[in-house]
């Protein structure tokens, strides 16, 4: 019998290319950096108010995309929690995040370091140690994850 071989990361790597790709047709079509958390909070906020059409636009593509890809879909374990609180918590703490950084991982991650922003790499460097400590406390050290 053989062994299959694991392809689950191909749907890392499609995600991540749809990402950039999203990222520099923003970049180019708008002039501004694609970064969700400045889209949403822009609304949120009212600061971007001038561009809320464009802002909607981006969140709507965001949210309804997955509708005409469910059928190339396949069950996938996540391994998420199913616990609430933690779920809740978690996200939470990545809000909380992104306004301390300034933006989230597609404006610093994808935007920023293809950009050879200074900031965007710092803001990086940083939530990667973050999330590699937050897991190491809370599925390590408290078994919450």
């Amino acid at each position: 019998m053989m062994n299959s071989i694991p392809v689950d990361w191909i749907w890392g790597l499609i995600g991540g290319l749809l990402i950039g790709t999203g990222g520099a047709v923003y970049l180019l079509a708008n002039g501004r950096i694609m970064g969700a958390s400045g889209i949403l909070g822009g609304l949120v906020d009212r600061s971007g108010w001038s561009t809320w059409k464009e802002r909607a636009a981006f969140l709507l593509g965001v949210f309804l995309l997955p509708i005409p890809l469910y059928p190339l879909y396949r069950a996938v374990d996540t391994h998420i929690t199913s616990n609430w609180a933690v779920i809740i918590a978690a996200g939470l703490l990545v809000g909380i995040g992104t306004r301390f950084a300034n933006g989230c991982t597609s404006g610093h991650g994808v935007c920023g370091i293809s950009r050879f922003s200074l900031r965007g790499i710092v803001a990086t460097v940083f939530y990667i140690l973050a999330g590699g400590v937050a897991v190491i406390i809370f599925r390590h050290l408290l078994g919450l994850v």
